[in-house]
């Protein structure tokens, strides 16, 4: 058996979740590759809503979804992720069956943009409190840079408190790996 790298576990489990005509959050939307990924499983009747608070991000993300013919399936937003509730419509807030965060920098651009703690628990309690039974929250944690391990922490004391009753918290990581190896938290609302 061979354990699938972060990504493609991340993505394993996105795939096992949303199904055609479900409505989903790309909560971080970087380069778009997570964004096609999901506009691809939601089909036509489903959507993807994106956020990030970086112009070359949604550049990047709109390019990618014009190309591959998906960009009416997906609405980016250029705003925080601790917006997601303001901007999305009430009437879909129900429907979210699953969002990924993939948090620290967006590749190859300003490293001192990173995702903050309080905003991005404050983007995962929204989504918790209105996700659909059996939706998952993945969240890629990318901590080798500065602030980084904050983040981290944060997330690991928050989710870990979690109420079992309420919710599955999985942790997915490689613990031989130097260089501070990236890893997964996914959230199952119950």
């Amino acid at each position: 058996m061979s354990l699938e790298n972060i990504l493609s576990f991340a993505r394993s489990v996105l795939e096992r979740v949303v199904k055609p005509g479900d409505i989903v959050v790309d909560a971080t939307i970087g380069n778009g590759h997570d964004t096609l990924f999901l506009a691809k499983l939601v089909g036509e009747n489903g959507h993807v809503y994106g956020f990030d608070i970086q112009k070359e991000a949604l550049s990047e993300t709109q390019k990618l979804l014009h190309s591959n013919e998906l960009f009416h399936r997906a609405t980016l937003f250029h705003t925080g992720h601790e917006h997601i509730l303001d901007v999305i419509p009430k009437d879909k807030h129900h429907q979210i069956k699953s969002a990924i965060f993939n948090l620290g920098y967006l590749p190859k651009s300003d490293k001192s943009i990173t995702t903050r703690p309080e905003t991005t628990i404050s983007a995962v309690q929204q989504i918790l409190d209105v996700m659909a039974p059996k939706g998952i929250i993945v969240l890629v944690i990318y901590y080798g840079h500065s602030g980084g391990k904050i983040e981290r922490d944060a997330l690991l004391r928050y989710t870990s408190n979690l109420n079992q009753k309420s919710f599955h918290v999985l942790q997915y990581s490689f613990i031989n790996q130097i260089n501070n190896p990236p890893f997964i938290i996914a959230i199952e609302k119950r």
